[in-house]
């Protein structure tokens, strides 16, 4: 089998094409192109059936610039055969060099039918650069007024056949052809053969930004959170302008996905680094820049504005960031998230007070959030934020408007960095409306830095815990409490119970736990819960509890 040699022309690389689609290059000997045709027509002469010596001989006419005998005899092999694709492959290619567009694209119509692609390889080793560019622009032109009409599942595939011709013409890698592949694939649901093209795009140009933002948009229709948004984060550094609309030409249900996952990354990066205390680097906080004002020209939700403020604040950017607060809010913003930074921005120039009201009804809402956003006050401010709020919320509780109060106070816990002071006036307001288990959460607190606090202290402490968990209806837990507070300070804690919950309601109760002791055979802590019991009220249940357990238990030491 004798082989005419490839023109010569650029090396094409095999990006994006599968390992049997690879540029074959002919081994054996290789002659002139006369030759070649002279020994071919010889084969023919011997076997008029051999129709590898006939293509053979029509590309040696080719290449001896005499095509159209190389398409008659073609075309009588095609007649004989009319689904070789070899042959289909080389007439198409003639047709369209001589302007026969029709002809030509019934043929390429022909050969997509038939599926086989790789017939092209070594026809293009043969024809000449400017056919197989030729080839590659009619192809790709093909396949964009295809997809500019139906977008029928089988339009779509017939526009990649196209692309891939187009592909294969230009050597393996044509960037535009392999990016309008990639999206066709998608639109068929094929996801990871479009990341493949994709990829192969972004291996000859890593920046690429249409490459980025599509295989992005590949990850998110995967449901793939973090690829998508660290490539859609790529293409924003590289050209924001370019990716914005591409996601506004989003369905609504995808664009709030996309500027979800953005908001959510950047948020949880911000936080890191304010959480952290290190200084952030110039190019984390410039990506983050770039994500913040790209979220708000995407979307102008106030989540996104209030973002793009946070980030210029952790930049330092204090007057860019009050500016742009007052542009998206007003100088007098009804959003509490909005009027919290306001206030931050606006404290060095302003009385403490003031800016406790602001931070205080963010408290309410979102005390996460408050303490993300104090982080941007100094130590000296925040001494006085806390003061300033526990003095408000003191005069709110004595009004009765517990629930106000409750944003002050915890403004007051966030800004002392949860003070034990503090922590008792919010769990007071939060025993007023009967919030028990967040009221207790802070008595534990509390109670964990008791070390350098007096006994009366300590022992008003237990007894506030012992109150909430009867509340809760954890009663053994409640006496052990009470019963550390009458060990630490019997006066107060006796004062403390006298007035709530009282003490023939506790010694019910002392009782009931002690008994349940008792049942389980544990006479000593029974013993030792009677005896506190005791020291709050003579209760008759209790002397016979305590008689009962000298009888039953003689033999235990329990005295």
């Amino acid at each position: 089998r004798l082989l005419l040699p490839p023109r010569p022309g650029p090396p094409r690389s095999p990006a994006g094409l599968p390992e049997s689609h690879r540029a074959r290059v002919p081994t054996s000997q290789q002659l002139d192109a006369p030759g070649v045709f002279q020994l071919a027509s010889l084969l023919v002469e011997l076997d008029s059936s051999d129709e590898a010596s006939r293509i053979l001989c029509a590309d040696a006419l080719y290449q001896m610039g005499r095509g159209e005998e190389a398409q008659e005899m073609l075309s009588l092999a095609l007649s004989r055969n009319p689904q070789r694709a070899p042959v289909l492959a080389r007439l198409a290619l003639l047709q369209l060099k001589r302007g026969f567009v029709y002809d030509g694209n019934q043929l390429l119509r022909r050969l997509i039918r038939i599926g086989d692609s790789s017939c092209l390889l070594p026809v293009l080793d043969i024809f000449q650069d400017e056919d197989r560019e030729l080839l590659q622009s009619h192809c790709r032109w093909r396949a964009l007024a295809i997809l500019k009409g139906k977008q029928e599942a089988a339009a779509i595939k017939e526009a990649i056949a196209h692309l891939s011709f187009a592909i294969l013409a230009a050597g393996g890698y044509a960037e535009d052809c392999l990016l309008t592949r990639a999206r066709c694939y998608g639109r068929l649901g094929q996801m990871k053969t479009a990341i493949f093209d994709f990829n192969a795009v972004l291996k000859e140009d890593p920046r690429n930004v249409q490459a980025l933002s599509g295989r992005g948009f590949v990850h998110l229709a995967l449901r793939q959170q973090k690829e998508a948004v660290q490539d859609l984060i790529s293409a924003l550094k590289v050209e924001a302008g370019a990716v914005i609309p591409a996601i506004l030409s989003l369905k609504p249900e995808a664009q709030g996905l996309v500027t979800g996952w953005l908001l959510q990354h950047g948020r949880a990066t911000l936080s890191e680094l304010m959480a952290t205390k290190e200084v952030p680097g110039e190019e984390t906080l410039r990506d983050l820049l770039t994500v913040a004002k790209a979220l708000t020209k995407t979307c102008r939700a106030a989540q996104h504005h209030i973002f793009y403020t946070d980030v210029l604040m952790a930049n330092g950017e204090h007057q860019e960031a009050l500016k742009h607060l007052q542009e998206a809010f007003g100088h007098c913003p009804a959003e509490d998230f909005a009027r919290a930074r306001l206030a931050v921005l606006q404290l060095q120039s302003r009385n403490v007070a003031g800016a406790a009201a602001p931070l205080s009804a963010l408290a309410r809402r979102d005390e996460k959030d408050l303490a993300f956003l104090l982080n941007f006050v100094d130590t000296k401010h925040q001494q006085h934020l806390a003061q300033a709020a526990a003095q408000e919320g003191k005069v709110l509780m004595k009004g009765h408007d517990h629930q106000q109060a409750l944003g002050y106070h915890s403004l007051a816990v966030l800004a002392s960095r949860a003070s034990p002071r503090y922590l008792r006036h919010r769990a007071a307001c939060l025993m007023h409306l009967k919030k028990y288990e967040k009221a207790l959460k802070d008595m534990e607190k509390v109670i964990q830095g008791h070390g350098c606090n007096s006994p009366k202290t300590q022992a008003g402490d237990h007894c506030c815990q012992g109150f909430l968990l009867l509340a809760l209806a954890r009663e053994e837990a409640a006496v052990q409490h009470y019963m550390q507070a009458l060990q630490l300070d019997e006066p107060l804690a006796l004062g403390t119970i006298t007035e709530c919950p009282g003490r023939e309601s506790l010694t019910k109760t002392f009782h009931k736990i002690a008994q349940e002791n008792f049942e389980k055979q544990r006479y000593e802590e029974a013993w030792k819960i009677t005896d506190y019991g005791l020291k709050i009220d003579k209760s008759p249940e209790l002397q016979k509890l305590k008689a009962r357990l000298k009888r039953e238990a003689s033999s235990c030491s329990i005295h």
